[in-house]
């Protein structure tokens, strides 16, 4: 009988008008339906219907997209009607969230009131709600789109006095704006905002680049005389690759489109780009973040046996990603691709040890693992404590990212590491870390697997001693095609830039 009431309980609760509305206005959002989404929203204020946070957020969110439309009509109808219900919403005193807030703010931008937007992100705040990235994007372009560089640079502030940091589209806008109102200290901090955090730019970032180093406004802008030796410490004291001194020499920019060679000379300068190094104290708080996220997710001690296991057999000159490497361009699981890349490691190793290869368990314990050649090979490995089998349900990649970085290893995988995983880890580390120790792979049927190791220098922006900067570009891929870097440099003169003093 208990059941029974239960059930006919649940059943009311799913069949109550304020849940048919909410399951009918996500079906709206999902197919982009504002008008149906009205029509709902009306006869529900007739038939005086309750509606949560939920339900308003839905509309707003429609209205929103709909604000951003091409055609006049349903643009002017998502600004109108998102605003009348934003006013219902604060009327019947439904108190608003995150979503909400940020929602009501792309009306404003819509309706090009960059200060409205701004003023609605404030109010966020006040109310006890973190803003988040996306909050302050109606906002910030708006101001920028204006060029309204001292209200972009507020909007900026306000960011980075909430936590939140800006990605590449926040800084391209600060950069465009900075440069469209040819304020060059700004310009600067943004192109050493964008070395830090971005690394290599996009097309449209790299054009704002361009344009700035082909202006007047650039050209008359610099030092002519600056202390070479401070410099120099500067670059040595921040890891190479940047001073953050200002603008070094005067006049006229050359700017090209250019590659890298193999060792990192620029093809149009002949510059040498350099390897920046990452802080040991900084990998070992990843190595520790990375304990303790893989610690909460694998099954209870499995992570901390990996770890008893690899103090006893590590360090290692290199890990491999089995899975990742026996399954390149390959329909089938390839031990023979597998052990091709595990003997061409063993050889160019320094210790002559072999590589650690990391494979889940059922890997090594079925399919072609069963093979006699196969069962061999695995048995060699693990007499030599050079293979680790991950324990069912486990995901490999904690095991084998740990286990490079631990031993401050090559790591051979073509995995980007951009999944949700490494995203729980943050942003920052990863992309600096892989390009220093990872080996990315080419494989063919004439050629088999090539081995790619990382490059002898930092694909991120660099500023050099003698004010010259390269900017990496997304386009390319090192791989199959060569990287495209803006290179700016002064063109040259007769007589040098800057003097000793």
């Amino acid at each position: 009988m208990m059941t029974s009431c239960k059930k006919l309980s649940k059943k009311a609760r799913y069949g109550a008008p304020e849940n048919v509305l909410r399951n009918k206005l996500d079906l709206c959002s999902k197919h982009g339906d504002l008008k149906e989404a009205l029509r709902l929203y009306h006869e529900a204020k007739l038939n005086g219907v309750s509606l949560s946070v939920h339900h308003y957020n839905s509309l707003l969110y429609l209205c929103s997209a709909w604000s951003c439309k091409d055609d006049a009509e349903s643009k002017d109808l998502g600004i109108q009607e998102g605003f009348d219900i934003y006013r219902e919403m604060d009327f019947k005193k439904v108190a608003p969230n995150e979503g909400t807030f940020t929602s009501a703010a792309r009306l404003a931008a819509a309706k090009e009131d960059p200060v409205l937007a701004f003023d609605l992100v404030k109010q966020m705040k006040n109310s006890g709600i973190p803003p988040k990235l996306r909050s302050y994007g109606p906002a910030l372009f708006g101001f920028c789109k204006k060029g309204m560089a001292d209200e972009a640079y507020e909007v900026d502030a306000h960011m980075v006095e909430s936590g939140v940091i800006a990605e590449e589209d926040e800084l391209s806008a600060l950069l465009r704006v900075s440069c469209g109102t040819q304020w060059d200290e700004k310009v600067y901090e943004m192109m050493h905002r964008l070395r830090a955090s971005v690394r290599q730019v996009s097309e449209d970032t790299a054009a704002v680049v361009e344009d700035w180093f082909r202006s007047d406004a650039a050209a008359g802008v610099g030092i002519e005389k600056w202390n070479v030796e401070k410099v120099k410490e500067v670059v040595l004291k921040g890891g190479g690759g940047w001073h953050g001194q200002g603008w070094l020499g005067k006049g006229e920019w050359e700017v090209v489109r250019t590659e890298m060679g193999e060792t990192g000379v620029c093809h149009s300068c002949g510059e040498r780009l350099v390897s920046i190094d990452i802080d040991p104290i900084e990998t070992e708080k990843f190595a520790k973040s990375l304990t303790e996220l893989a610690s909460k997710r694998e099954a209870k001690n499995t992570f901390l046996h990996f770890q008893e296991w690899l103090k006893r057999n590590g360090p290692f000159d290199a890990v491999v990603d089995g899975a990742n490497v026996s399954l390149l361009n390959s329909q089938e699981f390839s031990f023979l691709q597998l052990k091709s890349v595990v003997n061409e490691l063993h050889q160019i190793s320094k210790s002559k040890k072999l590589p650690l290869v990391i494979l889940h368990t059922s890997r090594v314990t079925g399919g072609p693992a069963l093979h006699p050649r196969n069962k061999k090979l695995l048995e060699s490995w693990r007499r030599a404590g050079a293979l680790y089998a991950t324990p069912l349900g486990s995901c490999d990649d904690w095991y084998w990212l740990y286990a490079a970085v631990s031993s401050n290893c090559l790591l051979v995988t073509n995995d980007e590491m951009r999944d949700h995983i490494f995203q729980l880890l943050g942003n920052g580390f990863i992309p600096r870390w892989k390009e220093k120790h990872q080996i990315r792979m080419t494989a063919s049927r004439e050629e088999g697997v090539k081995l790619r190791m990382p490059p002898p220098y930092s694909i991120v922006i660099q500023e050099s001693e003698e004010g010259n900067w390269h900017v990496p570009t997304v386009t390319g891929d090192d791989l199959e095609t060569p990287r495209q870097w803006v290179c700016a440099r002064r063109r040259r003169r007769n007589q040098p830039l800057h003097t000793l003093f």
